[in-house]
């Protein structure tokens, strides 16, 4: 009895927050959309400061300041405010020289290493902007980005708007398509969300924008701090949103082990966030409550999930072929994951292959990422992913 139940639990769970939840935001969609009011020409257009940490990216940061700065937005609206956390490359160089080109450019500089949530929550302090918009220097903007990313905070309700990433440099032989395919399908769980409630679970990090009042810093030792950001404009009773109007461009990971540990340590501050805003699961929270329960406590216990049903499905291998089918399917699954490991040594690239690997290789991410967590995080000091595979920056 125990296993059965067990069994139908986690199955229950991952298909609720895989297929069940997206489904049911589609559906609802189709009766219930909330509207934004967005400024037009000739309205008053808020001050902006952008915000930036950065570590040793000598290899983007022109081209970031760059496109800041040919924006569209009205440039006297615009502030930039960076900060180098003790960079050893030509980061402070690159600073200096803006800071000559661009008297709105204020750079920051850390003569030790500091962690990206202690910068931010210093060069938020000292913005001057109604509107800060946090971003990560690989980020490249359009010249319509800010523009029409601070839109929709014409409208009072509005609290948090994400930017639509758009990715290059995709590469066959690693996990580049992979990624883009699962960031793509996160898009639109996010905007249905948006949509349908005005309740987002999170925007993608590398560049969103908040209203300055509703910000609240970042406790120093969280690594996922765009999701803290985030589910604290939910919790004031704000809307947090998203704009596919508002492109932005970065690279997409190709590199199998450095998005590994990517994903485990934003795992780790997944759990950190779970733990500090629980109560935003009760009821009465209503729809912010179902997609954080529904789209991201159920998943981030994806390994739960598996291991649950692989365990009660062996035990009740003689009891039908639906729980022998389940067994099976698992466990075939891990092998081909490991097998996909081994081909790509070789050359050999079978993409279907290469989403399971991604799947099951997200999961185990997860799980690493809760150890890392239970095992207490003292620390955020962060190494910038290095996703540049197109060379088109060099």
């Amino acid at each position: 009895m125990i296993p059965s139940l067990i069994f139908w639990f986690a199955l229950g769970a991952l298909l609720f927050t895989y297929l069940l939840f997206p489904a049911f935001l589609f559906l609802i969609s189709r009766f219930r959309q909330i509207t934004v009011q967005k400024f037009g020409p000739g309205d008053q257009l808020p001050g902006v400061s952008i915000i930036m940490a950065a570590y040793n990216e000598q290899d983007v940061l022109e081209e970031k300041i760059e496109s800041v700065y040919r924006s569209t937005y009205p440039s006297d609206k615009i502030e930039f405010l960076a900060g180098s956390d003790a960079s050893t490359d030509h980061t402070n160089e690159i600073f200096e020289r803006a800071r000559l080109k661009y008297p709105s450019f204020r750079p920051f500089f850390f003569t030790q290493r500091t962690g990206k949530v202690k910068i931010i929550n210093t060069l938020a302090e000292q913005a001057h902007g109604d509107i800060l918009v946090f971003t990560d220097a690989n980020v490249i903007f359009h010249p319509d980005t800010l523009a029409e990313l601070v839109a929709s905070f014409k409208d009072p309700r509005t609290g948090l708007v994400d930017s639509h990433m758009q990715h290059q440099g995709i590469d066959e032989s690693g996990i580049s398509r992979q990624e883009h395919a699962y960031i793509a399908w996160e898009v639109k769980i996010k905007h249905l969300e948006s949509i349908v409630w005005g309740c987002m679970m999170g925007p993608f990090g590398g560049c969103f924008a908040i209203r300055k009042q509703l910000f609240t810093p970042v406790p120093d030792t969280f690594l996922v701090d765009d999701f803290f950001i985030n589910m604290h404009v939910l919790q004031q009773g704000f809307y947090a949103i998203n704009s596919l109007t508002s492109r932005v461009t970065e690279d997409v990971s190709n590199d199998p082990w450095v998005e590994f540990r990517r994903k485990t340590r934003i795992a780790a501050g997944n759990f950190q966030n779970l733990k500090y805003f629980r109560h935003m699961l009760l009821p009465s929270r209503g729809a912010r409550a179902l997609c954080f329960f529904a789209h991201k406590f159920l998943r981030w216990l994806g390994p739960l999930w598996i291991i649950l049903l692989l365990l009660s499905s062996l035990l009740l291998f003689r009891q039908g072929v639906f729980y022998q089918i389940v067994f099976l399917v698992i466990s075939a699954a891990i092998i081909l994951t490991l097998a996909d490991f081994l081909l790509r040594k070789f050359g050999i690239h079978i993409v279907p292959l290469r989403f399971l690997n991604h799947f099951m290789v997200s999961n185990l991410a997860l799980a690493a990422g809760c150890i890392q967590f239970l095992k207490g995080i003292h620390s955020n000091v962060w190494q910038p992913t290095k996703r540049h595979q197109s060379g088109n920056r060099d």
